[in-house]
């Protein structure tokens, strides 16, 4: 954090919520960086949302409880809020500001770096074309995640997002190639963030992790700030350290939250459901600085994680992340109210990069067909339970009964795994093929006769050379 400039202003107007502002101001920018001195001695730090003449409306980190008017000082260090960067953070676990919670010192970096970030030329960008294997089949398969992309988690209150979302951290890896994983938690409750870190421990002692954690009791401006010094970080360990890395931002909706709190104390007209007007472009400021840059090594992928209130898709948060974004991984209450887990909807959710990281080379050559057969194949089941519903299941075709015996095959050997299983892609691949083979081979027309042919003679398995 940057110390005192060498002006110092007292003349604070008006302390609102967790904003300061502050009149007779020269020469200060927008989202500089202030140093913020007591009375009592205690320093804050705030950052500058807007400047108008010789106002400046400065945001408080650390809110303004305790503040007074008159006891006040105002440093401007005449840039913006800069980190540290480098491998140091492997390892640590930091609040939402990045300092340390751990019992250890301060994060030190022999470079730092504006956390505002800095937008990659889009003619430098290198499409997404390897992937990010998490352990989770119906993630690896079905909606693989390939390095560079954003593919977001959208969820709802009351299932299992976060220990998805930690699973996915502990075990995703890129094949043996160099990774790290940064995780950004915000507005956590106590018990949430004790599982996170407990849940990633092994990971943070082999130096792989950086774990910042916002919870619900820090200031809210503080949740701001997390996501950027998380994908500061990230942006570091790929594209000068040459790692690829995994950012899983959890919950987005307490960061747009956050941002719907700071507007109305800055008395900006709402938008839809009271959020602000730039929602939009605010996510994608975040969303954005996933990818790979041609020249460089390395990757960001990132994995945001959201709850929709009441379930509802149409809400501001997942509709402009839908928008943003490159598909979804959608979590179903009525897959999870029959104990199933990860309760992941397959028909719901989508990667439109998966063709561009799975395939022959990249995951196994079966991998397209089957996902593609396994997706139809279900919701060719979806169809027939509804049918069923309506008209009885007696008077159902064998064909029929087959496919509803495939939804139930699918969710017990495919889909359901425990939260601390790292499968093998070669074994989800494997599952998926014996729940296909559920159905008559007149079905199943989406798969080469090879395939199925090897398949079925017990010979080799689908995709290896002979």
């Amino acid at each position: 954090m940057s110390g005192f400039a060498d002006v110092e202003y007292t003349g604070v107007r008006e302390l609102r919520g967790p904003l300061v502002v502050v009149e007779g101001v020269c020469g200060v920018g927008w989202d500089e960086f202030a140093t913020i001195a007591l009375d009592s001695g205690e320093r804050r730090h705030g950052l500058v949302l807007e400047v108008d003449r010789d106002l400046a409306v400065v945001q408080v980190l650390e809110d303004t409880a305790g503040m007074d008017r008159t006891g006040t000082r105002i440093a401007f260090s005449g840039t913006p809020l800069r980190i540290p960067v480098g491998a140091g953070w492997l390892g640590r676990v930091c609040n939402g500001r990045g300092e340390p919670a751990d019992g250890g010192p301060p994060v030190l970096g022999a470079t730092d770096t504006a956390v505002a970030g800095a937008p990659i030329n889009p003619v430098r960008r290198e499409p997404p074309n390897e992937p990010v294997l998490t352990g989770v089949s119906a993630v690896d398969v079905l909606t693989t995640l390939v390095r560079g992309q954003k593919l977001p988690v959208f969820s709802a209150a009351g299932l299992p997002h976060l220990e998805l979302a930690v699973q996915i951290a502990a075990q995703a890896t890129c094949g043996g190639e160099a990774f790290a994983v940064v995780f950004a938690g915000m507005g956590l409750t106590h018990a949430d963030a004790s599982f996170v870190r407990a849940g990633l421990a092994e990971r943070s002692a082999a130096r792989e992790l950086v774990l910042l954690l916002n919870t619900a009791d820090d200031p809210v401006i503080e949740r701001l700030l997390t996501p950027r010094i998380a994908l500061t970080v990230a942006e570091d360990l790929a594209f000068t350290e040459g790692r690829h890395v995994l950012v899983v931002m959890t919950d987005m909706t307490a960061y747009s939250e956050a941002l719907r709190e700071v507007s109305a104390a800055r008395g900006e007209i709402p938008a839809r459901r009271a959020y602000p007007g730039y929602l939009y472009s605010d996510l994608a400021s975040l969303y954005e600085r996933c990818g790979r840059i041609r020249g460089r090594p390395g990757s960001v992928t990132v994995l945001p994680v959201l709850t929709m209130p009441a379930g509802d898709i149409t809400h501001p948060v997942p509709d402009l992340t839908g928008y943003i974004t490159e598909g979804q991984i959608v979590l179903s209450a009525e897959v999870y109210a029959v104990g199933t887990y990860p309760p992941i909807d397959p028909l719901a959710s989508l990667s439109r990069l998966m063709r561009k990281g799975a395939g022959a080379g990249r995951t196994r050559a079966d991998h397209p067909d089957v996902a593609a057969q396994l997706i139809a194949a279900l919701a060719r089941s979806r169809q027939v339970r509804e049918l069923a519903d309506l008209i009885g299941r007696s008077a159902l075709s064998p064909t029929d009964l087959r496919h509803l015996d495939l939804e139930d095959a699918f969710r017990q050997r495919f889909l359901t795994q425990a939260t601390d299983e790292n499968r093998p892609l070669d074994d989800s691949l494997d599952r998926a093929w014996d729940v296909l083979l559920t159905l008559p081979r007149s079905q199943l027309g989406m798969l080469p006769a090879d395939l199925l042919d090897a398949r079925q003679a017990g010979a080799q398995k689908p995709g290896e050379a002979p």
